[in-house]
């Protein structure tokens, strides 16, 4: 019988019909990609490629192997297995596509490639997958309209049930088009001992049929197939499809490390602070929302929505795209027009990126935990935007009062709690702790931070902390009170100006001092030196105390005698563990205390749950139905431990307001930092048991 495109369909040949369509569908594929491009290209580009081997092969490496969905997978979620095998089933068949249709049918080389032994293997494995897609878009179909996780909520959209209609399409047009060519005696037939099963089984529904009416199923299967395959192509460039696409280069244009470093601003150059509209966005954070699935991974993860709070970055991502596609096509005519002819302004272009699109409260209530980031399997960054447009409210005077109140008290004393900046060494000064200036040649500046020097808890942290630092004989000093706020919070809470005056104050400062290493118990101070400084010229050896202390362990300047015979849960913090990657640190200094029993909590390590202290948090009140601080508590209750153990004094402070708050428990839970237990557990030198600053000072 003739090949299928050698035949004529309604006088028109199966050439001319076959590219005919193709063409027309590419046509439409690369104009809308071609308009995609120009809305991103309105956008300052702000990637780099150095690296760009590395970057590929990594990128290549996790959508090939599906580590990006794959991290993801649970007990309880195991949707990434699913979407595993409909990107391993697709990958293959794009393969097929390009070389068997396009080339082979398309071309007319079908009789050869047809017959080749590459064509008999590739059958062989697309007819395994193709169950496998079959089976996960029926499973995806079961999750989205049948079960309804919570993280789908309000997904049950016509675009999605397309989607995996069409992705079901795919495999069973495949395997009736193979299995019909079996039973025409066509390849995949009498290519090897045994064909490819699934096609084979399907070949024997046509066994009593003749031969016409087979060959008729065998025309209509190969054009059902590629016309799916076509107006999908279309689909994709107009749908959230187009994260197959977009998601390569969102993984190997992505932001390279350090992820605790915000975007730098240029506050004598750049023309605008942060976002005002989607112009305003960066290249990559416009490939950010095309890259985006909308599969809720962020939502479900994100603290400021288990609160209540009005918050999802999932939604957040989506009506800002929404948003850009809605005015994209007026912003590039305006970009292409001069002044004198461009025509009035349209209504969509009037409204506000923050206000009409994106409310207010909903950038003001994220804690920049990074918890959507890390689950996202796309690549997509939601706190940098959320920075950026906090960025532009904040220079338009529109920062939430008690956000003002901290930037404010920030300016003018150095610190978000309005305190004078003598009272800063009110604790140092009881216990005669050493400043710079009295010990001017001190190895280590231990940076106290602003809440190690002004809330009564934290200050219970910097007090075990300078006695750990006496018991080793560690030269040290802190600044006093020319120590400063270190800016992180002014950054996050959308303060850009304010942020650089106070690092370019701390940078000048430890530089007069000849500072070179400093130790600090705030992650977010850590964060601060260690990847924004660097960005004013500010290099200095930081480390974490977690850090610190595991090397004066293993250095044998301190030992633990212990005699804390209880169990403990360690809470990770968010700027310590997801921002900066010190997992290990902390737990290896309270696994090194003898009789004291370590176990995880259920959200723990890069899967911790926020606090709620953080990106300015503790001066904000957004409100919800419940507070962060609480739920994550709750988590802490379910261990049924003694005491929790943070490595941040404002962790220390969330979850001892929670505490407080569930203080009428029958098994109250006590909160301790890492250098609390340590100390706890008696430091002793190699002359014998240290002494505390607390009881002999």
């Amino acid at each position: 019988m003739p090949d299928v495109l050698s035949r004529t369909y309604v006088m028109v040949p199966g050439y001319v019909l076959f590219w005919g369509v193709t063409v027309l569908a590419m046509g439409l594929f690369l104009y809308r990609i071609s308009q995609l491009l120009r809305y991103m290209f309105l956008c300052q580009t702000d990637w780099s490629v150095n690296g760009l081997p590395k970057r590929i092969g990594r990128t290549a490496l996790s959508i090939l192997g599906q580590r990006c969905q794959l991290r993801n997978f649970s007990r309880v979620d195991r949707a990434g297995l699913g979407h595993a095998f409909i990107a391993w089933g697709f990958l293959v068949f794009f393969l097929f596509y390009t070389v068997f249709i396009v080339i082979g049918a398309g071309f007319g080389l079908s009789e050869t490639l047809d017959r080749s032994s590459f064509y008999f293997y590739q059958l062989w494995v697309m007819d395994i997958l193709a169950v496998l897609v079959f089976a996960g878009a029926s499973w995806g179909l079961v999750r989205r309209f049948v079960v309804r996780p919570p993280r789908l909520n309000g997904e049950q959209t016509l675009e999605a049930l397309f989607i995996l209609v069409s992705v079901l399409v795919h495999p069973v047009t495949h395997l009736f088009k193979e299995a019909t060519s079996i039973a025409l005696r066509q390849p995949p037939f009498g290519m090897g001992p045994i064909l490819p099963p699934v096609s084979s089984a399907l070949s024997n529904l046509f066994s009593n049929s003749s031969a016409s009416s087979v060959d008729t199923w065998n025309v209509v299967s190969f054009w059902a197939h590629w016309l799916t395959v076509l107006v999908v192509l279309v689909f994709i460039a107009h749908s959230r499809y187009l994260h197959v696409l977009a998601s390569w280069f969102n993984g190997i244009l992505r932001v390279a490390p350090p992820v605790g470093a915000l975007r730098f601003v240029n506050l004598d150059t750049d023309e605008s602070i942060g976002t005002a509209s989607v112009d305003n966005l960066t290249s990559k954070q416009v490939l950010d929302l095309y890259s985006c699935t909308a599969c809720g991974k962020c939502q479900e993860r994100c603290p400021a929505f288990a609160s209540g709070r009005p918050l999802s970055p999932r939604k957040l991502i989506q009506d800002t795209k929404r948003h850009l596609l809605a005015v994209g096509p007026e912003l590039v005519k305006m970009k292409g027009s001069r002044a004198s002819t461009v025509s009035p302004v349209s209504p969509k272009l009037t409204k506000k990126l923050v206000g009409d699109i994106v409310r207010e409260d909903e950038i003001w209530s994220c804690t920049t935990c990074r918890a959507c980031d890390e689950v996202c399997p796309v690549w997509v960054d939601h706190v940098d935007k959320i920075i950026d447009m906090r960025r532009n409210l904040v220079d338009e005077g529109l920062a939430s009062s008690t956000a003002s109140r901290a930037l404010e008290s920030m300016a003018a004393f150095g610190n978000p709690w309005e305190h004078q900046e003598s009272a800063r060494t009110y604790w140092a000064n009881k216990y005669k702790v050493p400043t710079i200036q009295d010990k001017p040649d001190a190895d280590i500046i231990y940076w106290v931070g602003c809440a190690g020097s002004y809330e009564p808890v934290a200050q219970q942290v910097s007090v075990a902390m300078v006695d750990i630092l006496e018991a080793a004989g560690i030269s040290y000093a802190i600044l006093g009170n020319q120590e400063k706020c270190c800016g992180a919070e002014a950054r996050r809470l959308g303060e850009e100006g304010l942020f650089q005056k106070l690092a370019q104050d701390n940078i000048q400062l430890l530089k007069s001092y000849g500072a070179s290493r400093i130790v600090t118990n705030c992650p977010h101070c850590y964060n601060t030196f260690k990847n924004e400084y660097p960005q004013l010229g500010g290099l200095f050896e930081v480390s974490h105390h977690s850090e610190f202390l595991v090397q004066l362990l293993q250095k044998g300047n301190i030992r633990l005698a212990g005699d804390l015979k209880r169990t403990i849960a360690f809470h990770d913090s968010c700027y310590l563990g997801r921002y900066n990657g010190i997992l290990d640190a902390p737990r290896r200094v309270l696994e090194s205390i003898p009789e004291l029993k370590l176990v995880e909590l259920a959200s723990n390590r890069e899967r911790s749950f926020c606090c709620g202290g953080g990106g300015g948090q503790f001066w904000l009140d957004i409100g919800g139905t419940e507070r962060i601080n609480y739920i994550r508590f709750k988590e802490v209750e379910q261990v049924k431990v003694e005491t929790v153990v943070t490595a941040c004094p404002f962790c220390k402070l969330m979850l001892d307001d929670a505490a407080a708050a569930h203080a009428g428990s029958t098994n109250p839970i006590g909160v301790k930092d890492i250098a609390e237990m340590v100390m706890e557990s008696r430091v002793r030198t190699k002359d014998g048991l240290a002494t505390s600053i607390a009881r002999d000072r």
